[in-house]
């Protein structure tokens, strides 16, 4: 007959070894989840551990070299709604496959990035994603590939999502979506409509984002045979605020741009404002468009056009793609976009 634990004893993993009759190397397989076990036998196992409210030790899992069934998220800014969306993408996978999620923040700070992915390292994290835009640089390729062999030999596994992927021969996960194919056909769909003087507004320079964005803007104007106007490209940062500030500095000079293509909804949102209080009409007098389709995007007046990113698939793929690497899994995936068409843009008015 299996003995119980002692009472106030916490019960060992021979404890469940001998409840489940099997040995403890087997409940280690079990545990640890590397090794093929039989489904009878394993549902053996779990029922034990349950019985016994055997509680695996996290910290020795560690020692022994096993992983600690925890994926690990790091963004920039957690508030944001791009960001909150792959987050629950994120979660949902990381639930569905037992695993634990664990959100960092690093508020855009390179030296914090570092930092939390070394203590990550060290915490044998199952997977560590990195969310966001990068500085597509020589010292942003070198950052990637130590972190993702650093985590590599700890046997986790870095995920770069809408991140440049570090180049070839480099253990690591990118999953993307096709920022540039989305700002070509949103150009495309204005320039179908008549309008030449588009302004792009919120250039994060050398953000790889926005150079993605800013080359398919450029290919769609190209390809239309209309030349760019570059006094029309306007730096500025993903935000209400500089979306606002960064229209009205752009109105002061000149006023001939017949749409406007925000570099985020976000940025959409303060050209929306912007421009009703200058008393511009839209889109009876300028089109204005965006990119992210975040919820804000059909809540606003008008309800936004705007590119469609699927935030929610970015996180499902990046953690599925992190637990299930084999020679068959991609390790690189870019997933599509696509316009949503409301009522900020009209065809170009005589």
């Amino acid at each position: 007959m299996p003995r119980r634990s002692e009472p106030g004893k916490r019960p060992t993993l021979a404890d469940v070894a001998e409840r489940a009759g099997v040995s403890a190397m087997t409940v280690s397989r079990v545990i640890a989840g590397n090794y093929p076990v039989a489904p009878p036998t394993r549902s053996k196992v779990l029922r034990a551990m349950r019985d016994l409210d055997y509680v695996v030790n996290a910290h020795a899992r560690a020692l022994a070299g096993a992983t600690t069934k925890t994926v690990a998220l790091v963004l920039d800014d957690a508030t944001g709604p791009f960001f909150a969306f792959i987050a629950r993408g994120v979660e949902q996978q990381a639930a569905s496959e037992g695993r634990l999620c664990l959100l960092c923040t690093t508020h855009g700070d390179p030296e914090r990035e570092l930092a939390v992915v070394e203590l990550l390292r060290e915490q044998r994290a199952e997977a560590v994603i990195l969310v966001g835009g990068a500085q597509d640089t020589d010292t942003y390729t070198e950052r990637m590939a130590y972190f993702a062999r650093a985590l590599d030999k700890s046997g986790s596994r870095l995920v770069l999502c809408g991140r440049p992927s570090p180049g070839p021969d480099v253990p690591a996960t990118v999953v993307e979506y096709d920022n540039e194919g989305g700002a070509y056909a949103m150009t495309a769909y204005l320039l179908a409509n008549g309008h030449r003087k588009i302004a792009y507004v919120g250039r994060e320079t050398g953000l790889s984002t926005t150079d993605e964005r800013v080359s398919g803007y450029r290919r769609a104007h190209a390809d239309h045979g209309v030349a760019v106007d570059e006094a029309l490209i306007r730096p500025g940062t993903f935000t209400r605020e500089s979306g606002a500030a960064v229209t009205d500095a752009l109105w002061e000079e000149r006023a001939d741009a017949t749409a406007v293509f925000a570099a985020t909804d976000m940025v959409a949102a303060g050209v929306l404002k912007a421009l009703r209080g200058r008393g511009v009409r839209v889109p009876e007098d300028v089109s204005v468009v965006g990119f992210d389709d975040i919820p804000l995007a059909s809540d606003l007046t008008p309800a936004l056009t705007t590119v469609h990113v699927p935030h929610e698939q970015l996180g499902r793929e990046a953690v599925r793609l992190a637990l299930h690497r084999g020679p068959e899994v991609e390790d690189r995936v870019v997933l599509g976009t696509h316009i949503v068409v409301r009522d900020s843009a009209a065809p170009l008015r005589p």
